[in-house]
């Protein structure tokens, strides 16, 4: 699993994409079964990079929780739609599973085929059956934990081999549409790249008759920003994806772009290539973002100016490792919560890999200097070569405060078989998730329109006075006592060389064969037995 990413008109027009007004109003046409929908939000932050948001949403009004067959299969991806049949998964599994652990399993089997992912390395020492986070996005009766399951790879890195087979899940692949700007070159060469693949189950209606099938596959990346010799700062689509917008998607019911110029400091201005007025306000994160709604390829150019600093959002976390030696340490979590007067409870979980020990009775909570007790502790203790730790807790954060969260943990012993080829750099511990309801500074908007901007409607928002949002860690490094892998090739080298040296030499004189080698005659001897041998006679 994954995290994302002046004054100059370039004059290349961009043909218009699906979803732009048409000149005139064709006949409607008859009403789909499945629905495509794409997005382009891109954001110049502060620091001179560029951030790029793609969101493919594919809706389908099928029922798979039901008894109802599929059979023809138009937009969804049927490789994914067999999976959802078979499996019934979109983060949880249905209660009509009966052995949760072996679906479990051979889904990720599966899914590593599908997207030719590391995911078949998933067993059952890196998943854990979280009690209280990861509740269901979409709708849906299942509530018992048991039927969750949650892994992490953190040693796996996303690679071209798997963004291929993302692609090939458009309705358009990468041939139309956005997908044409997802060029693997320029995607891994960015400073930070993330792709995500959601399915979920979703309302038809308000009421919520009936329901529908939705896929969402995200994809962010942040590219470094490209100086000009003439003191300036200018981008584009050619400048970040080495491609521009050649034509629209056919099967796309909308394609937008939209450009962030909510942040634009004083004096530095954006001119789009057509220039459009429509712009679109959205809550995003508890902060009303501007956004300008374009469907041509947008290239500013800005003024070079110092970067300025981010603002720091009101929660973020970190986590690193303390100690020294191989044998004990601790791990040390800082949640900030940089609200000026709110307190606001967050959803902590850990997974830890079984070799680290860990000492639950060493665990502390502190803020400001003061212990800061959970009000909700699960922890399953973890079992060698089966199963990791599981830690969640909730805390309450006070305003404008760092909470510390400590545990210390003791190094294992492992098998010199369990050891990875390069054991020398060090073993990974997936990210801690942090899940939490973080205070808006606007009014959010709970009521759901279809015409919102993809990236504002991902996570339901039940309250105007709160958002939901989950923060990963920083995954972690943590070296092992690691054993002499070079004693056995010394070991065999001596080995080699006593059996050599001993045995063979014993060998070699009991079975060679030895004879007399007589001293070969003098010169005038051999002289003297040339002419007796001429003469007939017998030789000296």
């Amino acid at each position: 699993m994954i995290a994302i990413t002046q004054r100059h008109v370039h004059d290349a027009a961009v043909p218009p994409l699906a979803g732009d007004p048409p000149a005139a109003d064709p006949p409607s046409p008859p009403p789909s079964k499945d629905d495509f929908q794409e997005e382009l939000v891109i954001r110049p932050l502060h620091s001179g990079d560029i951030y790029a948001s793609f969101q493919f949403r594919t809706v389908w009004d099928a029922d798979f929780m039901g008894d109802q067959k599929v059979s023809h299969y138009r937009l969804f991806p049927k490789s994914l739609g067999q999976v959802i049949t078979k499996f019934s998964l979109w983060v949880w599994f249905q209660d009509t599973v009966t052995d949760v652990d072996g679906t479990w399993k051979e889904l990720t089997n599966v899914l590593s085929g599908i997207f030719c992912a590391s995911l078949n390395f998933i067993d059952s020492t890196n998943t854990v059956q979280p009690s209280a986070s990861f509740k269901p996005l979409g709708i849906g009766n299942v509530t018992d934990h048991s039927f969750l399951r949650y892994a992490t790879l953190p040693r796996e890195i996303v690679c071209t081999e798997n963004l291929t087979p993302w692609k090939k899940l458009l309705p358009c692949g990468s041939k139309a549409g956005l997908s044409v700007l997802l060029k693997s070159e320029k995607l891994f060469h960015s400073t930070f790249h993330s792709q995500a693949v959601h399915v979920r189950p979703v309302c038809q209606d308000p009421q919520c008759r009936t329901t529908s099938m939705e896929l969402r596959q995200t994809l962010n990346v942040v590219f470094d920003l490209h100086t000009s010799g003439q003191g300036k700062r200018e981008w584009s689509l050619f400048k970040m994806f080495s491609r521009t917008l050649t034509e629209a998607c056919p099967l796309a019911s909308s394609s937008k772009v939209y450009v962030d110029v909510t942040d634009n400091p004083q004096g530095e201005q954006f001119e789009l290539s057509p220039a459009t007025p429509l712009l679109t306000q959205a809550v995003v994160l508890g902060d009303r973002r501007t956004y300008s709604n374009t469907h041509c390829s947008p290239a500013p150019e800005l003024p070079l100016s110092p970067p300025r600093r981010d603002a720091a959002p009101l929660l973020h976390s970190e986590r690193h490792v303390a100690g020294y030696g191989l044998q004990a340490g601790e791990i040390h979590t800082l949640i900030y919560n940089h609200h000026p007067y709110r307190a606001f409870p967050v959803l902590l979980l850990s997974a830890v890999p079984w070799y680290l020990r860990l000492y639950i009775h060493t665990l502390t909570v502190s803020s400001k200097g003061k212990d800061n007790r959970p009000s909700y502790i699960h922890y399953q203790p973890s079992k060698d070569r089966e199963r990791p730790h599981l830690l969640e807790m909730l805390l309450q954060l006070p305003p404008n405060s760092v909470t510390e969260v400590t545990v210390e943990f003791e190094r294992a012993l492992l098998k010199w078989t369990e050891y990875t080829p390069d054991p020398n750099h060090g073993f990974y511990v997936g990210s801690s998730v942090i899940s939490a309801l973080v205070p808006s500074v606007v009014a959010m908007d709970t009521n759901s329109t279809l015409d919102r901007p993809l990236f504002s409607s991902f996570f339901p928002c039940k309250e105007e006075a709160s958002y939901f949002m989950r923060v990963y860690t920083e995954p972690l490094l943590v070296n092992l006592p690691t054993p002499d892998f070079s004693m056995p090739y010394n070991v065999i080298c001596l080995t080699c060389t006593v059996v050599a040296v001993g045995y063979g030499s014993l060998y070699n004189l009991l079975t060679r064969t030895f004879q007399v080698d007589e001293p070969s005659p003098g010169l005038a001897k051999r002289i003297a037995n040339v002419i007796r041998r001429f003469r007939g006679v017998p030789l000296l």
